[in-house]
């Protein structure tokens, strides 16, 4: 007697996709914060002097690992947004300064790309093909129209909102909700804490990534007026404003901005109405948790908010102040709780560490500059077999011009690509970077700067140009 075999199909494929939807439905939550502009020195886990009041963020670090030297892929927003999406440092996708600016100066800068590129596959896009919800609210600074966060693996269906000179930054899932006022909510930060809430409550039985890229504490420094006020009163018995210079740009050395901290307030506790909304909804215990900065604070320009001190400049720099961020990873089961790592880390490895806590294969050739963080997360070594890099072949408006930077070890290189000028500095021993020892360690020197010449080239790195025009 021959056996029917669509009895045996239909129910081989029936236990398959029961086997895949467990597998799903074990995988961990993901949910990601990313402040803009937020200096490593602004929260209190960092700082226990620090001006601002970051109470659910220093909650997050005693709960999860905070790193101490963790890096941005660059200075500016756009191309250290791009490396997290992509695994790659920014010159690759071809985004390396913030996209609507390239200005001139004694250099031509090189050319910028006004979107993250289609062909990347982000780490957005790997999670949705793996079964998970995305959500996106707040600031995506990576292109418009068919470049928007509804082509890159997120919505569809997000609503834009209309940037600096234009440009479209903003996306927000359509809702029928009114958004806050704008005088109660003037950087978007409580809407996109409201989105975000919503989005957990309806997605608790199926596996999430939810990107909370906020606009704040970026300019223009904007608050609720009560919080504004609160921080008038608490300057009063703060030290006064005091001032230092990068080269022809003036430094805010103190925190005591009522306004800016005012913005860290609120931006803390939208974060952690998000975090008590995993509480409410049973998740905290499955949900990995990420917060970080895409670059330093302001201490240069337009208004000097934030002081990044001791730590040297800040956004649009090179230096510490604007590379070094706030970094913390909670991963529930993983993660010894109030852990510390010094090991210096990139915003490029957030790809394939996230990719590795939800029991996902790798996939080195998408993220082929990050690596996993797990074996950190667990206690252990990270061999990473590499240094660290950096390109920025553009002037910045906060003063910052076109340099390179190299991190290996304890060692730092910073070259300046107008005059070729080197500057090397031991960040563990002095992480001001006070010292200059370039002229002292000139095998050192010559050292990381063939490396980082060598990996400019085998990453096809477009270099600024003479400017024809200068000094006319």
């Amino acid at each position: 007697m021959k056996l029917n075999p669509l009895p045996i199909i239909l129910f081989a494929g029936l236990a398959g996709s029961i086997a895949l939807a467990a597998r799903q439905a074990d995988r961990p939550n993901i949910v990601f914060f990313l402040a803009d502009d937020l200096g490593y020195m602004d929260i209190g886990a960092n700082n226990r002097n620090t001006f601002y009041e970051t109470p659910n963020i220093d909650g997050l670090a005693r709960r999860g690992m905070r790193f101490t030297q963790g890096y941005a892929a660059s200075p500016v927003c756009s191309p250290t947004r791009a490396s997290i999406m992509t695994g790659k440092y920014p010159v690759r996708t071809g985004v390396t300064d913030y996209i609507g600016e390239n200005r001139p100066g004694r250099l031509l800068p090189a050319p910028n790309a006004d979107h993250l590129p289609l062909e990347e596959i982000t780490l957005a896009e790997r999670l949705r093909d793996a079964g998970y919800a995305t959500f996106f609210a707040g600031k995506w600074h990576l292109g418009g129209g068919d470049y928007s966060p509804n082509a890159q693996g997120f919505g569809p269906g997000l609503t834009s909102g209309a940037g600096p000179k234009g440009s479209v930054q903003f996306w927000f899932p359509q809702s029928d909700v009114p958004a806050p006022a704008p005088p109660d909510d003037p950087k978007t930060t409580d809407r996109i804490a409201n989105e975000a809430v919503r989005f957990i409550a309806a997605h608790a039985d199926k596996p999430f990534f939810a990107y909370l890229p906020f606009l704040a504490v970026h300019t223009p420094i904007q608050a609720r007026r009560d919080l504004v006020e609160k921080y008038e009163r608490k300057k009063a018995s703060a030290p006064p404003a005091a001032w230092g210079r990068e080269r022809q740009r003036e430094v805010r050395l103190v925190q005591n901005h009522a306004t800016y901290a005012a913005m860290v307030e609120q931006l803390d506790t939208a974060i952690g109405r998000v975090l008590a909304a995993l509480d409410r909804t049973g998740l905290t215990g499955r949900t990995i948790v990420v917060f970080t900065s895409d670059n330093g604070g302001l201490s240069t320009s337009e208004g000097h908010p934030t002081s990044n001190s001791p730590l040297r400049a800040g956004k649009g720099w090179p230096y510490e102040g604007g590379i070094r961020e706030p970094w913390i990873i909670l991963a529930p089961g993983l993660t010894e709780p109030g852990s510390v790592c010094d090991t210096p880390v990139v915003s490029t490895d957030f790809y394939p560490t996230l990719l590795a806590l939800a029991g996902l294969p790798l996939f080195p050739e998408q993220h082929s500059d990050g690596v996993s963080l797990v074996p950190l997360l667990k206690g252990d070594r990270l061999q990473r077999g590499a240094p660290l890099f950096w390109h920025y072949p553009h002037y910045g408006n906060q003063g910052g011009a076109p340099s390179g930077a190299i991190r290996d070890g304890d060692w730092k290189l910073i070259e300046w690509y107008e005059d070729g000028s080197l500057e090397i500095f031991n960040v563990r021993d002095d992480p001001g970077e006070t010292r200059n020892l370039a002229v002292e360690q000139p095998a050192l020197a010559k050292r990381l700067h063939t490396t980082l010449v060598a990996w400019r080239k085998s990453v096809n790195a477009v270099m600024p140009t003479p400017n024809p025009d200068f000094g006319r």
